[in-house]
């Protein structure tokens, strides 16, 4: 407990100086890196001839989908094409094309669920010019529709998504990166172009050896909220995290930039409400203040509590150990250690476990399909819920609409028209709002059943009974909520299985993205309304409680007879 208690304390304290940085370089402040960074963008602008006005929202959608469409073509080419002898020291052939489609959508979503091993299915240049490179366009795509939407329901223009874009990368994605990986490498991961190496083991037998590019894959995979892994077994093996610093500061990498984007939603609202309250000195002391405003507060805090509640459970149901086991009289001294590092054991890996599906990562440092079933079914409803911090920027986006939702469901009972942040909730809001909610228990479910009823997705089951289930339902929540993560006894890396959860992730991100950016368009266009005594105040204890309880009634409403039918069976049959 000491353990877990004490990582999430120094992370605090990490989120406030870094929170306060990015939320300058969101708004446009000024920062101590301005006169490097602003001649590194201007350069960028000026050679690719970028336009800097402001756009609507519809052009920041479709400029957004462009960039990335064009980038998923030339990530697909390399990957039917990377046979060729460049930076192909180990001779690795080409991708096939429903693996090649499953992978680029993957990577591009910010998903990062992989179909393959990558020692032993992608090549150097497919690491470092798909992978990588997506790693860092996917996760400044979500923090720049995030910002945007921010300042939408704020008021104030959507801005420009090339210029938000841009600044992310080149202002903390890469120095952060080079940071973090230059740790890593201290800390023993590799970080070379060599082939791999092949050893004799005491047996007498061969091994083969990942090396390649492996600290820099894993320094923007944990601070973009990427995932997936430069290995098969992702950060559960020493190539990837070899010590218990390694394993504390992909913790921190994992968590600080949706953390922050919540820092940053809250020190904009509390601009735009010292500049209606006309204090002169407002912007003094917004620059001067380090801890989020009054609105980000509540949203954190209603964030930290479904965390530390799922948390606890997947900590306190390891512990306990696997009750099968229990049963036939094996020692439950250490609790479920099955599928874990002894290095890290029962407490970071739980740590790791629920961090990694309530940020969206998707990175494990054990593996999930050995879980307890309440154990894993925390990671299972984080990813359903979709609103715990969750990715980069997206997390955000989602449980803003759920505070639409709670703002409009409290005033049908008071008998008052519902406002957040001074403007109107009316029923354009309310169908945007209601059908965001409604696409992910759609994708979810609705893929589920279909692989249920599909020869190829029954051929993928290798546990049978209530497990089996739950294998299919991890996968579709993963694809969905664009974690990447998976309960990996599910046989995927067939045509059903490539293709299906493509289709989840591809609409399961710009979907959600695209709506969440037209309700920000339409409160945009709205004139504010003055507070008074009936409004329901949004920035207190008491709606981050309210949006705690609507989050769970919505996730039991959905999800509750699948979970029961799935792993909570099966922890009745233990």
């Amino acid at each position: 407990m000491l353990q877990i208690i004490c990582t999430l304390l120094v992370f605090l304290i990490l989120m406030i100086p870094i929170g306060n940085y990015l939320y300058h370089v969101s708004a446009f402040k000024k920062t101590f890196a301005d006169p490097v960074f602003d001649k590194v963008d201007n350069s960028i602008y000026k050679t690719l001839k970028i336009d800097k006005s402001n756009m609507t929202w519809k052009e920041y959608a479709i400029n957004l989908l462009l960039v990335n469409c064009c980038l998923v073509l030339v990530g697909y080419l390399i990957l039917r094409i990377q046979s060729i002898p460049l930076l192909n020291p180990n001779k690795i052939g080409s991708m096939e094309q429903s693996l090649s489609f499953n992978t680029i959508i993957s990577f591009m979503t910010n998903t990062n669920l992989q179909h393959y091993a990558g020692e032993s299915g992608l090549s150097y240049l497919s690491q470092m010019f798909v992978i990588i490179m997506m790693m860092f366009t996917s996760a400044a795509t979500g923090f720049a529709a995030c910002i945007a939407m921010i300042r939408g329901i704020l008021g104030e223009k959507m801005g420009n998504f090339y210029v938000d874009f841009i600044r992310i990368i080149t202002r903390f994605l890469i120095p952060a990166s080079i940071i973090v990986g230059l740790i890593l490498v201290s800390q023993g991961v590799m970080q070379n172009l060599h082939s791999n190496i092949s050893v004799t083991t005491i047996e007498s037998k061969t091994q083969e050896i990942a090396s390649g590019p492996i600290a820099s894959l894993e320094s923007i995979k944990h601070l973009g909220t990427n995932g997936g892994g430069f290995v098969g077994a992702n950060s559960s093996t020493p190539l990837e995290n070899p010590t218990i610093i390694s394993n504390i500061l992909e913790l921190f990498s994992m968590m600080i930039l949706p953390a922050c984007c919540v820092f940053i939603f809250g020190r904009m609202a509390d601009d735009k409400i010292k500049r209606k309250k006309q204090i002169n000195n407002a912007q003094s002391n917004s620059d001067n203040k380090l801890f989020m405003g009054k609105e980000g507060r509540t949203i954190f805090i209603a964030m930290s509590v479904l965390f530390l509640i799922g948390l606890g459970v997947c900590y306190h149901s390891e512990m306990l150990g696997n009750h099968a086991a229990i049963s036939s009289g094996i020692s439950n001294s250490i609790g479920n250690m099955e599928g874990k590092e002894v290095r890290f054991g029962i407490a970071q890996s739980s740590l790791f476990t629920t961090v990694t599906t309530s940020f969206t990562t998707g990175t494990v440092n054990n593996m999930h399909d050995t879980l307890t079933p309440i154990g894993g079914m925390i990671p299972l409803l984080h990813m359903m819920l979709n609103v715990v911090f969750g990715g980069a920027g997206v997390g955000l986006m989602n449980i803003l609409i759920y505070a639409i939702l709670a703002v409009f469901i409290c005033g049908l009972m008071i008998g008052r028209t519902p406002e957040y942040l001074g403007k109107k909730i009316e029923g354009k809001e309310m169908k945007l709002a209601a059908l965001c909610i409604i696409i992910h228990p759609l994708l979810i479910l609705g893929f589920s059943a279909l692989s249920l009823c599909l020869k190829g997705g029954l051929a993928g089951i290798t546990n049978p009974q209530f497990h089996g289930l739950s294998q299919i339902l991890y996968e579709f929540s993963s694809a969905a909520a664009n974690n990447g993560s998976g309960f990996e006894g599910l046989a995927d890396n067939t045509l059903f299985w490539n293709v299906s959860t493509g289709i989840v992730m591809f609409f399961g991100r710009y979907l959600s993205l695209i709506i969440q950016l037209a309700i920000a368009g339409s409160l945009l266009n709205k004139t504010d309304i003055n507070e008074s005594i009936g409004t329901l105040k949004t920035n207190n204890y008491s709606f981050a409680i309210i949006l705690v309880f609507i989050i769970y009634i919505f996730a039991a409403l959905t999800f509750l007879p699948v979970l029961a039918l799935g792993p909570i069976s099966e922890f009745l049959t233990l």
